[in-house]
């Protein structure tokens, strides 16, 4: 069986990733959505809800599980029995920084980073703009799964 690890801290868990599972879903037999704890990060839903919201979005998905962890990314991984990271990227800049992490993961564990390019109508769309936009009172509803 293969199986992936899609990490993040996904606050909010936008239609760009919930479009790269999706897509993961093509390649693995099963795709771990690892919501990442990150005290470094303020957050601003609880992993509780965040964990809820992307399990809604996956609701009768038996292929998709949505998990919450802290530590190191390779070594969740290799605890769920996952042999490859799962990542999407927009840009360049998300290109050049993935790279490095995928360096490192497969230093440490050995394990792959798979990456599927944002679709191009998906590729604005991050985490920190919505966060943004709904700091602001926007309507954030076309960007949430």
């Amino acid at each position: 069986m293969k199986i992936a690890i899609f990490p993040g801290t996904f606050d909010p868990f936008t239609k760009g990733h919930a479009d790269i599972v999706r897509r993961g879903l093509r390649i693995f037999d099963k795709v771990i959505v690892a919501v990442g704890i990150n005290e470094h990060k303020v957050s601003s839903a609880t992993v509780e809800q965040r964990l809820a919201d992307i399990a809604h979005c996956f609701q009768g998905e038996t292929d998709v599980e949505v998990v919450a962890y802290d530590g190191l990314t390779a070594d969740f991984a290799r605890q769920h029995g996952a042999d490859f990271i799962l990542r999407g990227v927009r840009s360049l800049k998300d290109y050049e920084y993935e790279r490095d992490i995928a360096d490192i993961n497969f230093r440490l564990n050995g394990i792959e980073t798979i990456i599927l390019f944002s679709k191009p109508e998906l590729a604005a769309v991050s985490s920190s703009v919505v966060r943004e936009l709904q700091h602001f009172g926007k309507d954030i509803s076309d960007f949430l799964p």
